[in-house]
């Protein structure tokens, strides 16, 4: 042994130190204490003066010496030296360098645990320095001692998993800042809004930072964490060596008008809802129930059941095929493309008007004008009056909405919300916003000025008087229609629409209830509870009550 090392017995295992000089330090624990020839690697020869190459599996003392020869190379911070004592040179010489490099190892001590087999484990303690910061960081990993498939020799299995046991394949360790700062969301009125206190809001404030983080005068922290090929964070964080500075970034949404939403819904197996200002577009309250479950609120895709009758009524009104207080067929059954329809308990309206079948959402007067109109009439009226199926740019990942043109059956469905119709809180609660406002104003939960995103824009506005006597009829049905119980004791500007979607295989259909109140308008969804007015009237009605004061 060179003078540099010295050896010691450690309850009955040898230990050996690397110099001071070195990298790091190398610890052997376990093994048989025994040192020398015991150690070389053997070989055999051909007959012909040859060296043969060594077959089968590596000896329990090549295991024990290739691996610390290898863990010793490494702590060293000699990555060519360790590299070349494995089965992957070019692999394993640029991972070994870029966890010294770029997980910023100042560094590492490894501790060789007894061989099981051919597979040897070790701990890691690394001192890692970033800058002004530093952190300890400890863990346990191992390697495979296999034979070179041309030389024989035992070598290290190279894998990225010996690096750290957590990496697969183009994956790395990198230390720096992570990612976008953390934001300090607040609401319109400089509420603060964190997903402790609103959990509902939590994949919405994720999303948030992500997309606006570096927009506010936050700063990142510095992490160290698992990034892929592309040296793209994985979103797995090891070490945090300091916590970022939150930036300020102000949202529309309304603090009360959350909290109302939030109670509404909670305790619901699932349910969403949503509130908007009609005057703006602005989002005041998004929630979803369970807390952790998917954000039907705002990217949820549903049948909007009969509240889609408000589009088909601005569609039938704009086309001259109905009118309030003019006579409208609504009777048990009808018939179109092949299917009969009928009404919720096949109910009918006899000499009734167009305003007496909306208030009490009868399918079969709506279903009976499908002959008068074009497969992509209803497609159309939805896309350029109420802003459906536009690219919505919101401030967070939204589904916008789908009207696709259909024909025969599948379009009659479709007016009254059946069909391949899809939708979600934030869309119904932008249709009710748009009868109240007269005009489609695409929903924001972020002002566009902060990114100078394009917002969408309807194509034409609603015919003043097609626009009043929409509201003449979801009055009426918030009033006397299916709505009056979740909207009892309302008056003024005000107007609603029930629905309930039938789903093939659910025993129960999805609750849907749409509202305005004033400059506040709201919609939920309760899926597979029942009738709207029952489910999700109340729902609405909570945040109607909160915005209202």
């Amino acid at each position: 042994m060179r003078d540099t090392q010295k050896m010691a017995l450690i309850g009955g295992a040898a230990a050996v130190v690397v110099g001071a000089t070195g990298f790091g330090v190398y610890a052997l624990v376990g093994g048989d204490g025994k040192e020398g020839g015991n150690d070389s690697v053997a070989s055999s020869d051909d007959g012909k003066g040859q060296k043969k190459a060594e077959q089968g599996p590596p000896s329990a003392s090549e295991v024990r010496t290739t691996a610390k020869r290898f863990l010793a190379a490494w702590s060293s911070g000699d990555a060519a030296k360790a590299a070349a004592l494995t089965d992957d040179k070019a692999e394993a010489a640029q991972a070994l360098k870029g966890f010294h490099d770029d997980a910023h190892i100042a560094k590492v001590k490894l501790s060789q645990d007894s061989a099981s087999g051919a597979e040897v484990p070790f701990g890691v303690t690394a001192q890692i320095a970033y800058g002004q910061q530093s952190s300890a960081w400890s863990y346990p990993s191992s390697l495979e001692v296999v034979r070179d498939k041309k030389t024989g020799d035992p070598v290290v299995d190279w894998k990225p998993s010996v690096v750290y046991p957590k990496l697969k394949e183009g994956q790395s360790v990198k230390t720096g800042k992570a990612g976008t700062p953390p934001i300090k969301a607040v609401d319109r009125n400089g509420a603060v809004l964190t997903k402790q206190e609103h959990p509902m809001l939590g994949s919405i404030l994720d999303d948030l930072r992500k997309r606006y983080g570096d927009k506010t005068d936050g700063t990142p922290g510095i992490e160290t964490r698992i990034v892929d090929a592309k040296g793209e964070d994985t979103g797995t964080t090891l070490r945090t060596l300091s916590k970022g500075t939150p930036g300020e970034l102000k949202t529309t949404l309304d603090k009360d008008v959350q909290v109302a939403a939030e109670q509404s819904v909670k305790g619901k197996p699932k349910a969403s809802a949503v509130a908007v200002q009609p005057s703006t577009g602005e989002v005041r309250a998004v929630a979803n129930s369970p807390a952790d479950s998917y954000n039907n609120a705002i990217r949820g895709s549903f049948a909007p059941g009969s509240t889609m009758k408000v589009i088909s009524a601005a569609m039938l009104m704009d086309k001259g095929l109905a009118a309030p207080d003019k006579p409208h067929p609504c009777p048990k059954y009808v018939e179109y493309g092949g299917w009969k329809f009928h009404n919720d308990d096949k109910f009918e309206i006899k000499n009734g008007t167009f305003a007496e079948s909306f208030a009490r959402s009868c399918n079969t007067a709506f279903i009976s004008q499908a002959k008068e109109l074009q497969d992509g009439d209803l497609s159309k009226e939805a896309r350029e009056v109420f802003g459906i199926g536009q690219d919505w740019q919101v401030g967070t990942g939204t589904f916008d909405g789908s009207v696709p043109v259909q024909s025969d059956a599948q379009m009659a469905a479709s007016l009254i919300g059946q069909g391949s119709v899809r939708m979600n809180p934030l869309n119904m609660a932008s249709v009710a916003a748009t009868v109240q406002n007269g005009t489609f104003k695409q929903p924001v939960i972020v002002s566009p000025d902060l990114d100078d995103r394009k917002i969408a824009k309807a194509g034409r506005s609603m015919k003043p008087q097609v626009n009043s006597d929409l509201k003449g009829l979801m009055k009426l049905t918030a009033n006397s229609g299916t709505a009056a119980k979740p909207m009892a004791g309302l008056d003024g500007d005000v107007g609603a629409k029930t629905g309930s979607a039938e789903v093939d295989g659910q025993k129960k259909p999805n609750a849907w209830f749409t509202a305005y109140n004033g400059d506040m308008a709201a919609a939920a969804v309760v899926p597979a509870s029942g009738h709207g007015n029952e489910n999700a009237g109340p729902v609405v009605r909570k945040m109607l009550d909160a915005a209202a004061g």
